[in-house]
């Protein structure tokens, strides 16, 4: 793994979010001298500089003109910025190493990495595998795409048995030397093509996750999925697969010496190609298709990282399960309503929908990211009574939607909520899965779904 030599080196920090304000502090502690750079003006960065402040960096705020410069040794992306920008590719030409804060991190974290990616669940596994192996008194911090940026957490991270990252497709393309000891690929569909061009440009930097892992290393795989499963096949890493579906892999066949699947209630484990351990969902507070998919792959990266079976059971039945992420919010008049705004993408609501088997009023609609929407047509079929559709993406959904259910418009969250009850009768569910980003009508997904948490809890005193 690549080690940075950064005391006295010239770095330019790209970005002031979150992660860009983390890398600029890790490397002025390091003793680097630091320029942050961001497009954005001081006055829209109040918060980013607040936290930088006493730390020793210069500014070029305003514009990107600070790429140009042709001295530094090193350029720190953060994971919003794209790599195809002018500026870094030229620094490139020259020779400059273009990397993210968490390959930094890499770089400085000895512990045992598990790594977590995929279009959907990556936090819900993330959490759920920390949550699990700190049950079995393991010392274990979850950082990355999750909440604190990787970087901030560099002495944590040593003091603790194992580390666990939460990694996006735009943190593994800067991160060319993260190695992890159990790499988690979760599924791959649509998401972040007006970044990545492609859904195949998509998924290749999926795999670097698995691409850079060493033969000894754990890959845990979604069988069911065949992009992921065809990217992985070339992989040098121990594969272990994951079927949430049953249809790939079950107990009759097709043995490997690390597996899970589920089948009729239960979910199934084998590692080292001992007998399976059998874990049903009964009375679990993960519900849905996609949560068997996460906690497959959770119960398989505890169990490699050595926990005993009673543990990783306690684990399980304790996770509580994360906000907005098909979260129940009320029940009005018999009808339920589920908070599902962490579905920003395409397939994300496809599985939100199809973890339900009553009749949806569905809430969708935001900026769509060049998502193709044809596929909530398809789960849409039997199942969706009515779409409330919102934001700048509204009109193609009902274009999508025309003749499978009947639609309407609205122009906040509370009036959705209000026609989508109009809609609902006693036994329905209003289903908030947008497929889409927030950022039209909300600050973030998080905003748009605790708008939806009041406009519903509003009905109880309508």
């Amino acid at each position: 793994m690549a080690r940075y030599e950064l005391k006295d080196r010239s770095v330019l920090v790209l970005g002031l979010g979150r992660s860009g304000v983390a890398a600029a502090r890790f490397l002025a502690s390091e003793g680097s001298r630091v320029t942050v750079c961001d497009s954005k003006a001081a006055d829209d960065l109040a918060a980013s500089l607040d936290a930088l402040d006493g730390i020793d960096v210069e500014l070029a705020l305003g514009s990107l003109d600070a790429l140009e410069a042709a001295d530094k040794d090193l350029v720190v992306v953060s994971p919003g910025v794209p790599l195809s920008l002018p500026g870094l590719v030229k620094a490139r030409e020259r020779g400059v190493p273009i990397v993210g804060e968490m390959e930094l991190a890499a770089s400085r974290i000895q512990k045992p990495i598990i790594a977590v990616t995929g279009t959907n669940g990556k936090t819900t596994t993330a959490s759920l595998i920390g949550h699990m192996l700190r049950s079995a008194g393991m010392r274990c911090p979850v950082a990355g795409n999750i909440g604190a940026p990787a970087i901030s957490m560099i002495v944590e991270a040593n003091e603790a048995d194992r580390v666990v990252l939460e990694v996006s497709s735009f943190q593994l393309e800067a991160a060319p030397s993260l190695a992890a000891d159990i790499a988690v690929w979760l599924n791959a569909t649509d998401d972040h093509l007006d970044r990545h061009g492609t859904f195949e440009n998509y998924v290749a930097s999926k795999s670097k996750l698995f691409e850079q892992m060493a033969s000894s290393g754990f890959g845990i795989y979604n069988a069911a999925c065949d992009a992921v499963s065809d990217s992985v096949a070339v992989s040098v890493c121990n594969l272990a697969p994951f079927d949430a579906t049953g249809k790939v892999l079950s107990s009759p066949g097709g043995a490997r010496a690390n597996r899970a699947w589920y089948e009729d209630g239960v979910m199934w484990v084998q590692v080292d190609g001992v007998t399976p351990h059998r874990f049903p969902i009964d009375g679990l507070k993960l519900a849905g298709a996609h949560n068997i998919e996460n906690m497959l792959a959770a119960l398989l990266a505890v169990r490699l990282s050595g926990v005993e079976w009673e543990s990783m059971e306690d684990g399980l039945r304790s996770f509580e399960g994360l906000p907005h992420r098909v979260e129940l919010v009320c029940e009005v008049d018999g009808v339920r309503y589920y908070d599902d705004s962490k579905g920003t993408n395409v397939g994300a609501t496809v599985k939100a929908m199809e973890g339900f088997s009553e009749q949806l009023i569905l809430i969708a609609g935001g900026q769509a990211k060049g998502a193709d929407f044809a596929g909530l047509a398809r789960a849409a079929e039997g199942r969706l009574k009515h779409a409330v559709l919102i934001g700048e993406s509204a009109p193609a959904i009902q274009t999508i939607l025309e003749g499978i259910a009947r639609t309407s418009r609205a122009q906040s969250m509370e009036e959705a909520v209000r026609m989508a009850s109009r809609e609902a009768s006693p036994g329905d569910v209003v289903l908030l899965s947008p497929a889409c980003a927030s950022f039209d009508m909300f600050k973030d997904y998080a905003d748009r779904g605790e708008s939806f948490a009041r406009a519903a809890k509003g009905l109880l005193d309508a």
